[in-house]
């Protein structure tokens, strides 16, 4: 009997490692390209584009989706409107990411992340049957900028749900800034971090998912830091904050 439920077992153990989807790390040696404001055209030494949910991937490219998960991007206000108990309020009124004009998202209870997850759900399931590979998350530090009804807890909670919903689509979930947390640890495959070498926190990224980090910055200063710094092992690019079709660019 004890053997025979040790071969059950192996069995069993045998079909989740085969079953079990397989994603790919973010390719190496080559350069990454964040073209959220509009597409434009890729340098043959770029393999890595980061683009909006509703653009087009870019051909032959390991193409990332852009998915604003955390907060409401601008343009978006009817849809939320629709949708009014999942924005974070405060006094009645949204609560506002006042460097982009961006309302958070109110992942508190664990009905309103399952609601959430599966509005932005479909999102994701857009990026994948578009052709994208993987897709990242902005503002997962939304909890910062909350007045401290959200907390770091909620939005982790909710954050998981996410990356459960992307590798169930096929794509690579990316954590976007968040210095200092290991992503790995609820599933994130790579992570998107702005500005590293700004706040001297490349290292902080790198412990946590090796060479799986793409680095922006947008300060020429900070840009030469990177390059000097983690240039050799990181894809590392400049580009003007707005992010424009025409705008800043340039690689280490």
């Amino acid at each position: 009997m004890i053997r025979r439920r040790a071969g059950a077992l192996l069995v069993l153990i045998a079909l989740v490692c085969t079953t079990a989807p397989a994603y790919a790390d973010v390719p190496a040696g080559t350069d990454v390209d964040y073209q959220l404001g509009g597409n434009r055209s890729v340098p043959e030494h770029v393999g890595i584009v980061v683009r909006d949910r509703e653009a087009e991937p870019a051909a032959g490219r390991y193409n990332v989706c852009y998915v604003n998960g955390f907060q409401t991007q601008p343009g978006e206000r009817s849809f939320w409107r629709k949708h009014w108990k999942l924005v974070l309020k405060r006094q009645g009124k949204p609560v506002v990411d006042e460097a982009w004009g961006e309302w958070l998202l109110d992942t508190r209870t664990n009905e309103k992340r399952r609601q959430l997850a599966r509005l932005v759900g479909r999102w994701i399931d857009g990026c994948a049957a578009d052709g994208f590979d993987a897709v990242e998350f902005d503002n997962l530090d939304s909890f910062t900028r909350s007045h401290r009804l959200l907390k770091r807890a909620h939005n982790l909670a909710y954050a998981e749900r996410l990356v459960r919903v992307a590798h169930d689509a096929g794509l690579d979930a990316g954590q976007k800034n968040l210095a200092g947390y290991d992503g790995t640890s609820i599933g994130f495959d790579f992570v998107v971090a702005e500005e590293c070498g700004r706040y001297h926190e490349c290292d902080a990224y790198t412990d946590d998912f090796g060479d799986q980090v793409l680095a922006i910055e947008y300060r020429a200063r900070d840009f030469e830091w990177t390059c000097a710094e983690v240039g050799d092992q990181l894809p590392v690019v400049l580009r003007d904050r707005d992010l424009t079709p025409t705008g800043l660019r340039r690689w280490c």
